[in-house]
């Protein structure tokens, strides 16, 4: 299955791009989306504890199974200022 990941502030120079795009087995998690994922764009590893993770508008943990053309989004941590 496809699952479409949407990276937000410095995740995107982390990644050199805004979206991508992995192919999944049906079942998998989120957690087995970030593995792809940390191995594709490495830099994204020294954020994998503070990584704020969304399927569509709700907050998910890493054991949040997907479905076809879900939208996941990568946040990294809240600043203020």
């Amino acid at each position: 299955m496809l699952v479409n990941v949407t990276f937000h502030s410095y995740f995107k120079d982390l990644t050199g791009c805004s979206e991508a795009a992995e192919e999944v087995p049906l079942g998998s998690t989120i957690g087995d989306v970030l593995e792809k994922l940390f191995r594709r764009f490495p830099q994204l590893v020294a954020m994998e504890r503070s990584t704020l993770i969304a399927v569509g508008v709700e907050y998910q943990n890493r054991r949040y199974i997907l479905k076809q053309d879900d939208e996941v989004s990568l946040f990294p941590p809240v600043q203020g200022g």
